[in-house]
């Protein structure tokens, strides 16, 4: 109450002091002989009377709209300061888009690089009917039709500070004599609470997005772990029938086949460590099969192995060289009478590493038994760790036979121990 009174005996005594040095200035011009005071300052006697009333509603407005009654929510002039958890150049985006919403905000000025924004708001008129200010008195008495609002940004380490300043569109030695109705109170308030509302969205947008990020990784393993499911156990089978008939006819072969068959399976457990498998590695997977196939092909099978030793390191994916082996000999050579080559070659071309897997088999016209799962798998695989970063191309040999060729990062590692097979 201390407040509102001493607000309203202040505006009260600023018209009332108006009049009286109008009124001594009057006395000092007027001619002998000429009325004291003219009909005008008999009715601007009235105006410190309009005025307390005037002031009397500005506070119970104010009230109304925060609460409270002290000087800062009685003033004209309104001034926030909002800490917003974003970079300067997010914070003003989001300043931008709180006093868009403000309609029918006309924007005056929008500096990105000076980080303020400056806008008019036409002043709403809180009694729209049958209130003494709509009276046409004094333009002095009158109510300003507009306010602006000027917000400024400023960056900090990870936060920026908006000041934001609420205000009539005039002098403020008005302010000695009118009063704003709380229409920049209620600016100043209106605009903190749309951006609070737009911190909140924005909050809410991130989780959304690293909760879809988080499901997408999430799909992501599902579809390796389905891809590893697909991996068809006829080679073991296959290869155990194969050393369990040698075991009777020759012994010695047997021996080496099995051997070659630890080392296949050596290479293809399980890492639990999640360290990525290498090229190296993959290639002794590969020459293991290789050399198994060789013992049951005989002679119809050359294998030609071409991988620099500084290569060998590198990290690769796991099974996708195996893969590209399988499908060569199952589609390629297996199905032809003389049989025929395999090569795997290796190369680096800047940041980029080049593995070829190609064979003087069938060729890409002739119809296999194959369900084309392998290559399905290959393409899948290299789309869910490396992007558009990586390709896999498969392309005709010359004179005969395929070439397939994968081209990925060299420096980056795929943690996915999905294991598949050609089909």
């Amino acid at each position: 109450m201390l407040a509102s009174g001493f607000f309203i005996a202040r505006l009260t005594c600023a018209w009332l002091g108006l009049l009286f040095i109008a009124m001594v200035v009057w006395s000092g011009l007027a001619s002998p002989g000429s009325p004291p005071f003219p009909e005008p300052f008999l009715l601007a006697l009235l105006a410190p009377g309009y005025a307390t009333l005037r002031a009397i509603s500005h506070a119970r407005r104010v009230r109304l709209l925060v609460d409270r009654v002290d000087s800062v929510a009685l003033a004209n002039r309104q001034r926030r300061q909002v800490e917003l958890p974003f970079e300067a150049v997010v914070a003003f985006e989001l300043v931008d888009a709180a006093l868009l919403e403000m309609a029918p905000a006309e924007m005056l000025e929008r500096s990105r690089e000076r980080l303020q924004v400056r806008a008019r708001l036409p002043r709403l008129d809180p009694y729209p009917s049958g209130s003494p200010g709509r009276w046409r008195l004094p333009r002095l008495l009158s109510r300003q039709p507009y306010n602006q609002v000027l917000a400024t940004v400023t960056p900090g380490e990870g936060v920026s500070r908006v000041t934001v300043i609420c205000e009539p569109l005039a002098g403020a030695w008005l302010d000695l004599f009118r009063v704003d109705d709380g229409t920049n109170l209620e600016n100043a308030e209106a605009l903190t609470r749309a951006l609070t509302r737009h911190v909140s969205e924005q909050r809410r947008r991130e989780q959304e997005a690293a909760k879809q990020t988080a499901t997408e990784k999430e799909l992501a393993v599902a579809r390796l772990n389905l891809l590893q499911a697909q991996v068809e156990p006829h080679f073991l089978y296959n290869t155990l029938a194969n050393a369990q008939v040698l075991t009777r006819v020759d012994p010695a072969r047997a021996g080496e086949m099995l051997g070659h068959l630890i080392t296949y399976l050596r290479h293809s457990l399980p890492r639990t460590s999640g360290a990525p498998s290498t090229l190296g590695e993959e290639l002794e997977r590969s020459r293991a099969y290789l050399d198994i196939m060789k013992i049951r092909m005989g002679d119809r099978l050359s294998p030609q192995l071409d991988v620099p030793e500084s290569l060998r390191g590198v990290p690769f994916p796991p099974m996708m060289l195996q893969t590209l082996v399988e499908n060569a000999l199952k589609h390629g050579l297996e199905p032809r009478p003389g049989g025929g080559t395999v090569w795997i070659r290796a190369r680096a071309n800047g940041d980029r590493l080049s593995v070829t897997v190609a064979d003087d088999g069938q060729g890409l016209g002739a119809e296999t038994a194959g369900t084309g799962v392998g290559l399905r798998n290959v393409r899948e695989r290299l789309r869910l760790a490396h992007g558009d970063r990586a390709s896999f191309v498969l392309t005709s040999n010359f004179p005969s036979g395929v070439a397939a060729t994968l081209t990925l990062p060299l420096e980056e590692v795929d943690h996915a121990p999905v294991r598949a097979r050609g089909g």
